[in-house]
């Protein structure tokens, strides 16, 4: 896309200094380039252009010159992740808000860049199919938009989860290029109407075939909806969001897999159990740190393994030695429950010799840990280009959802057998009841890491009495109400010219 300002602000210049009294000057015709509004007119064109709408997801390891993996971003400010890094001033933003001391001149702000790029994006695509007209077909339209219009809904997701009171745009602004800040309560209507407009166009598999695995899916739709009705407590949808579990459930194109650790390796990737990943690859890779935005591996391996680790040993390479894993996370698993190994490589354990960084524990996240190989075919940068997928939707999820809205008086189902099925997997036998305490328990030790625990924490009103002052003086601040939204990054306020207000902080 950057290509076609230039070839715009080219066009403009060459108007200005083109002579003469007659409106003749103003037709210009480049003979070396092609207009946007022709350009996109064709149908593969236009599927460029929803190619493009995805790339945003694979920029929050890091893009925009931040690291803001949106999963960690999530649990370092719950109860299961230490920032690490170098002191309290390596990535001081990630430490600031896991104090709930954010301000708005030391706030992350990488990923509020990231994720407007994914709505213009997003926003672009529905616009050349309006260009389009009959050169796309009536089916293929439909495939896009509903594509589209998922992806702008995830990301004003994001954004509505970290910042709540948002600017909102669904065409793409012209100058002054300022848009009205809606209350978090219409942001979430608003994700709502591109979502309920989605299902009702009913165009999506729920699930997609191999070549087109990272696509949207109803299953995916279906996930997200739920997600954020869920977040917003909205009593009036949980009838509907129950509806779509039940649906992916009785659908047999997902299951659980047998074996936990499994979902986390190369080999587990768009497993049976998968419902949604971000896609990264190591094969001849050329991300670079000059050029971070290019597709190919992720960065996150790099950001959470041990520090000047032996690479190779115990199958793991070395890293910067950022969001450790808590003592009290790996302490909470059950001993016979297989998701703690899966989740908790104990590498301090094995007495190998390295950086022992800030915050450290010995313990770090092994669902995404350097495995020894896993970059192996990059052709770039073997740091940045890493080919462990990120997992954003999982059918153990799905199960624990259905649950959950059963148990909340959304409907009928067996809440006792989706969540003991979760449990089952990992290895234990004693079956619990399906109570609201129980399941947001279960969903704890299933997502270490996954981005869940903090939202859960809100939504349910625990987070007030979780995520405490610790005893080691790390975090010494209590969370509160006010503490829900980060503050709004101030170059955002500075360039809105007056129309934002500033979150609560």
């Amino acid at each position: 896309m950057k290509r076609y300002k230039h070839i715009a602000a080219s066009l403009m210049a060459t108007a200005f200094l083109a002579t003469g009294c007659s409106d003749s000057f103003l037709e210009v015709t480049s003979p070396t380039q092609e207009f946007i509004d022709t350009y996109y007119t064709t149908d593969a064109h236009i599927q460029e252009a929803v190619v493009a709408a995805y790339d945003p997801l694979h920029w929050t390891d890091w893009g925009m010159n931040e690291y803001n993996p949106v999963t960690l971003m999530s649990d370092i400010m719950a109860d299961d992740l230490w920032i690490g890094g170098q002191d309290r001033t390596d990535n001081q933003a990630w430490h600031l808000m896991m104090n709930f001391e954010a301000i708005p001149t030391n706030v992350i702000k990488g990923l509020w860049s990231v994720a407007y790029s994914g709505v213009k994006r997003s926003n672009d695509v529905l616009t050349y199919l309006e260009w389009a007209g009959e050169n796309v077909t009536t089916e293929n339209r439909a495939y896009y938009t509903a594509q589209v219009l998922t992806l702008r809904a995830l990301y004003y997701n994001w954004l509505w989860k970290f910042w709540g009171n948002i600017p909102y745009y669904d065409v793409n602004l012209t100058a002054p290029y300022l848009a009205e800040q809606l209350p978090a309560d219409q942001i979430y209507e608003k994700i709502i109407a591109d979502l309920d407009n989605v299902i009702s166009m009913n165009v999506l598999p729920m699930r997609e075939t191999s070549e087109n695995y990272g696509r949207i899916t109803k299953a995916m739709v279906y996930m997200l909806y739920t997600e954020v009705v869920m977040y917003q407590n909205d009593e009036s949808r949980y009838g509907k969001a129950l509806q779509y579990m039940q649906e992916i459930i009785n659908s047999g194109e997902y299951d659980l897999v047998d074996d936990y650790a499994s979902i986390f390796k190369e080999s587990g990737e768009w497993n049976k159990e998968s419902i949604f990943e971000v896609n990264y690859t190591d094969d001849n890779a050329v991300r670079s740190w000059s050029a971070p935005l290019t597709a190919g591996g992720t960065v996150l391996p790099t950001l959470i393994s041990p520090h000047t680790w032996p690479d190779g040993t115990d199958g793991h390479d070395q890293g910067w030695g950022f969001c450790p894993v808590r003592l009290e996370t790996y302490e909470r698993y059950a001993n016979n429950d297989t998701r703690r190994d899966a989740t908790c490589w104990n590498a301090g354990a094995l007495g190998v010799d390295y950086n022992k960084r800030y915050q450290d524990t010995g313990l770090f996240l092994e669902k995404y840990a350097a495995l020894t190989g896993n970059n192996k075919d990059q052709k770039a940068d073997a740091q940045l280009n890493w080919n462990n997928n990120l997992r954003i939707y999982r059918f153990s999820e799905t199960l624990l959802n259905a649950a959950e809205l059963i148990a909340r008086g959304a409907g009928s189902g067996d809440a006792r057998l989706y969540l003991n099925k979760v449990r089952k997997r990992a290895g234990l036998v004693t079956e619990l009841e399906p109570t609201i305490d129980n399941i947001i328990e279960e969903r704890h030790l299933e997502f270490v890491g996954e981005g869940k625990r903090y939202w859960d924490l809100i939504r349910t009103g625990k987070a007030s009495s979780v995520l405490v002052p610790d005893e080691y003086g790390y975090r010494t601040n209590t969370w509160t109400e006010n503490k829900k939204y980060l503050p709004i990054p101030q170059s955002e306020i500075d360039a809105a010219q007056g129309t934002l207000t500033q979150n609560n902080y």
